[in-house]
């Protein structure tokens, strides 16, 4: 697959330009731009500057409100809710997680649903948002039908990624951001883009067997068996059902119907070690468990252990000097002049 590599600003600014091209407003572009950019420095490239040409087909045909009224109503001393008028999931989830910060930190704890959303990106930006503040983030969405139950041969729940984000004191954070299926669908996608086949136990087709060529995915497994599984419920429950919106199989597809609101839910929380014990203590114990975590002697085949997020921050301190790579059929769309 042809590629181009470009700066991470120079990325920013092209969507940012695709967006307001397609009626958005400067501030919400912006935003979007953020996340999507946030994830091809990680080289998480499934969740980045591609997905750019879904989100403008989705907003041109009416699916997604480009000038939505986002509002939050305060439910509690360390609870709220974002109604994100069908908006866009970007700009609708750094709101409900601001506000989960912003509770935290006079509070202890900030717990935040979010509705009327739409595909907010990756996890990852949003919990990374509150470790920098010195707290711990939680995120969760959920997603349209792709994946099969554990033991059921039919979809009927979504990827539903899970993200946590904890500080520490002189390290980076430690971001652990992962889909409860084996797989984000977005990688499917990007095997698709790129004409590369998927390993084996990603998938499976319509009759349940597995499958190494992602245009033949039908469904998507749960990541560990019935753990994965178990864990996917959770967060349909937490970011469907505790947010007032859909649960599996009834909600809004993200690759089809394009004019209909899909009507997400969110959930995000934000809490502050400082209520619950010595911050510094906690800060220096991160360093400490990292640093042991790191030194732990790898196994045949591997070179060292890494902390979850580790990786992808070594990617983004790599891509933020050198650029970030992009398949050349994103990057054509990204610079089409507008006719």
């Amino acid at each position: 697959m042809a590629t181009v590599t470009i700066k991470a600003e120079e990325a920013k600014q092209l969507v940012i330009q695709k967006l307001q091209e397609a009626g958005l407003n400067d501030q919400h572009a912006m935003k979007i731009a953020d996340v999507l950019v946030h994830a091809d420095l990680r080289n998480v490239n499934s969740h980045g500057v591609l997905r750019t040409e879904h989100y403008i087909n989705r907003l041109k045909a009416g699916g997604i409100k480009p000038d939505a009224n986002i509002t939050f109503q305060s439910t509690g001393p360390v609870t709220g809710i974002v109604d994100g008028d069908d908006g866009f999931g970007h700009v609708v989830a750094d709101i409900a997680m601001d506000h989960a910060i912003e509770m935290a930190k006079s509070s202890g704890v900030g717990m935040v649903t979010a509705m009327n959303s739409s595909h907010c990106g990756a996890l990852s930006y949003f919990v990374q948002k509150a470790a920098e503040e010195k707290l711990i983030g939680i995120a969760m969405t959920h997603t349209d039908k792709i994946v099969v139950p554990f033991g059921g041969k039919t979809q009927f729940l979504g990827t539903n990624p899970i993200a946590y984000g904890v500080p520490a004191k002189t390290k980076q954070p430690f971001i652990l951001d992962m889909a409860t299926s084996n797989v984000a669908l977005g990688k499917i996608l990007q095997a698709r883009e790129e004409g590369k086949e998927i390993p084996e136990g990603w998938a499976v087709d319509e009759n349940g067997a597995p499958v190494t060529d992602p245009n033949k995915v039908a469904s998507l497994t749960p990541f560990g068996g019935p753990k994965g599984y178990g864990l996917a419920v959770i967060v349909d429950i937490f970011s469907g059902l505790l947010a007032g919106a859909a649960f599996g199989p009834h909600i809004g597809k993200m690759y089809d119907d394009l004019d209909k609101k899909r009507k997400l839910g969110h959930y995000f929380c934000a809490i502050n070690p400082a209520f619950f014990t010595d911050p510094d203590v906690f800060l220096e114990q991160m360093d400490r468990m990292m640093e042991e975590l790191q030194q732990v002697p790898p196994a045949p085949g591997f070179d060292r252990v890494y902390v979850p997020g580790e990786i992808e921050q070594l990617h983004e301190a790599r891509n933020l000097e050198q650029g970030i790579t992009i398949a050349s059929s994103v990057y054509e769309f990204l610079t089409k002049k507008v006719q």
